[in-house]
């Protein structure tokens, strides 16, 4: 009689015990859209500030690069607040943006952005607090060109 009210409880504790985890590893998920119609967690983002300004620019001998090369995020004291970047491509050619942390210590569960940007797109990124608080394994991301590795690419610093 002990035994099936037992086995009852320690399913109830487990489950309860596990979930902060399966939380974090299943955040709210980053979202990709205009000012006008796009929205992360519930929020506009019209009625969200933009934190970062990312640019991709003609450099030196038409080689193309993605400005600021270092870029700092401050999410100490943010409130749950999501983040939202502004990704603007001022060059004549299709740019592809990449947003992610570095392989050789990402997990499978980190952050990972992927976009095209079409010549002068401005495209805006959402990204609720959780996915760079718990998922993102470090505390460098770096945003880079997807298709063409001679676009000078750079980081993402996030204070936590």
């Amino acid at each position: 009689m002990y035994r099936p009210l037992m086995v009852v409880i320690m399913v109830i504790v487990e489950v309860f015990a596990g979930s902060p985890a399966v939380f974090a590893l299943q955040s709210g998920g980053v979202e990709i859209g205009d000012l006008e119609s796009g929205s992360v967690v519930g929020q506009s983002f019209k009625e969200l500030p933009v934190d970062l300004e990312l640019q991709a620019l003609e450099g030196v001998g038409g080689k193309s690069v993605w400005y600021p090369p270092v870029a700092v995020l401050n999410m100490v004291g943010r409130a749950g607040t999501p983040v939202l970047l502004k990704v603007t491509n001022a060059t004549k050619a299709e740019q592809t943006f990449g947003l992610s942390a570095e392989e050789n210590i990402s997990a499978p569960t980190t952050l990972n952005v992927k976009l095209t940007l079409k010549p002068g797109e401005t495209k805006y990124i959402g990204i609720p607090t959780s996915d760079l608080t718990y998922v993102t394994a470090g505390s460098v991301l770096r945003y880079h060109s997807l298709t063409d590795k001679s676009v000078l690419g750079g980081q993402l610093m996030v204070m936590k």
